[in-house]
């Protein structure tokens, strides 16, 4: 495909119907600001795009701003890399998602950072999941312990 128009509307379209959470944000200081969000965020989210471009990103961790991944995430920000990792977020309505995020960082023609695109997937059921075998494997080891005390 060499008409770069034809190109930029090909890509334009796959960004707008892809099913994951696609953002680009521009790096201020220590924030990191949207400057676009595809119509998979907003419904991942809640959000209407006009509600949080210009913002920094961190409305979605709510109150529950202690996480390591965000640690991981800002180190990696600061550092120019990219990172993958889970956080746990928040929609518009208050309800919880765990949300699988790579952050890939943008350089331009120059070597100069511009961008930070970020993909955002949905991962809360394989998170719930993992949980409840994690509290199901704890209870078989509690009642392994009890069934060999009781054998003594």
């Amino acid at each position: 495909m060499k008409d770069p128009k034809l190109r930029t509307n090909l890509l334009l379209q796959l960004v707008e119907n892809a099913q994951e959470g696609i953002v680009v944000a521009e790096k201020e200081g220590h924030d990191t600001i949207l400057i676009y969000v595809n119509p998979a965020f907003e419904r991942l989210t809640g959000y209407k795009s006009e509600e949080i471009l210009y913002q920094d990103c961190r409305f979605l961790q709510g109150e529950d701003t202690q996480q390591e991944s965000i640690k991981v995430i800002r180190d990696a920000i600061d550092g120019s890399e990219p990172v993958r990792t889970i956080l746990k977020n928040y929609r518009k309505d208050g309800t919880v998602f765990w949300n699988e995020l790579s952050v890939t960082p943008y350089f331009d023609e120059i070597d100069n950072l511009t961008y930070f695109i970020g993909i955002q997937k949905d991962v809360t059921e394989e998170v719930v999941l993992q949980e409840k075998l994690d509290k199901a494997n704890e209870e078989i080891a509690q009642l392994k312990a009890e069934l060999k005390a009781i054998k003594k």
